[in-house]
């Protein structure tokens, strides 16, 4: 007999529901969702997390079992998207603000860390030469290639200032022997807030101690599309001021591209590479008047 049976037993659930690979127990004593576990320990977080008054998780109610969480079930509140986006940006910022400190960093890291992402740039600049070299040696320039050929100097243009901010950003880094970490969600998204009473966020599996960032980076890439991030960006940098190589690293992260994945169905390429610009064109607009005088 596995967990759910043995739990489904003891909770007695009048109704059960899957719900993004979780199950809903809804019971007379109350609802409860049985989650998987992962190779993280839930409890041992939340306990430092409430050490830091921080409490804007759903609560665990029995971690007993090796394959399986219980947590408290909490009803969202319908809002909007924007707004949801902004109350994760505060949420999200207190989290940060709460458990950062400071830790040394060697130089080889540092410089490990110039290395991986100028080399990852120069990657890029290959990676778009040959799929310039691919298209113009075609007789008939496919609808997407000819998307991409267009405003292929644009996507240059983001690989040069990358380098120049790569410089600028390992300058400014080699010398320290500290860098700032905090716990990253290191899965956000509008999915993972509920809003009700208070405001909580849910699927803490993928935590991780290292720079802040990573959490901005995440969810600006999956609403980038929809939404404006630039009222979220300057809410975040005002509950959370980030230092000169903190914002650098930022930018950086952002505007580092990924390839273009493209299928055989041409109707979809036109729309990978319209994204794919769309994202482009957005993180410069976003990151623009951070470099203005």
């Amino acid at each position: 007999m596995n967990s759910i049976d043995v739990l489904a037993k003891i909770y007695k659930p009048y109704k059960v529901t899957l719900k993004n690979n979780c199950k809903i127990f809804n019971c007379t004593e109350g609802n409860f969702v049985i989650k998987n576990k992962k190779n993280k320990d839930i409890n041992e977080l939340y306990k430092y997390l409430n050490s830091r008054s921080f409490n804007y998780f759903p609560k665990l109610i029995s971690d007993n079992r090796e394959d399986v969480n219980v947590f408290e079930y909490i009803e969202d509140v319908s809002i909007d998207d924007e707004q949801k986006l902004l109350d994760i940006i505060n949420i999200i910022s207190l989290l940060h603000s709460k458990t950062s400190y400071y830790k040394e960093i060697t130089n080889d890291k540092v410089k490990s860390i110039y290395e991986t992402l100028l080399g990852r740039v120069e990657f890029m600049e290959d990676y778009f030469n040959n799929l310039i070299f691919e298209a113009e040696d075609n007789v008939f320039i496919s609808p997407s290639k000819s998307l991409f050929l267009n405003n292929s100097s644009k996507i240059f243009e983001s690989l040069s200032f990358l380098k120049r901010e790569i410089e600028e950003w390992y300058k400014i880094s080699i010398d320290s022997n500290k860098t700032r970490v905090s716990i990253v969600h290191n899965n956000l998204s509008l999915e993972h807030f509920i809003k009700n009473e208070n405001d909580y966020l849910i699927s803490w599996d993928n935590y991780i101690i290292d720079t802040p960032i990573i959490d901005i980076v995440k969810l600006y890439k999956k609403v980038y599309l929809n939404m404006d991030f630039s009222e979220p960006l300057r809410i975040y940098m005002e509950k959370f001021p980030l230092n000169e190589n903190e914002k650098k690293l930022l930018f950086i992260m952002l505007v580092l591209p990924d390839e273009i994945t493209f299928t055989k169905n041409e109707l979809e390429n036109v729309y990978i590479v319209r994204k794919y610009l769309d994202y482009v064109f957005k993180t410069e607009n976003l990151i623009r008047p951070y470099y203005s005088v």
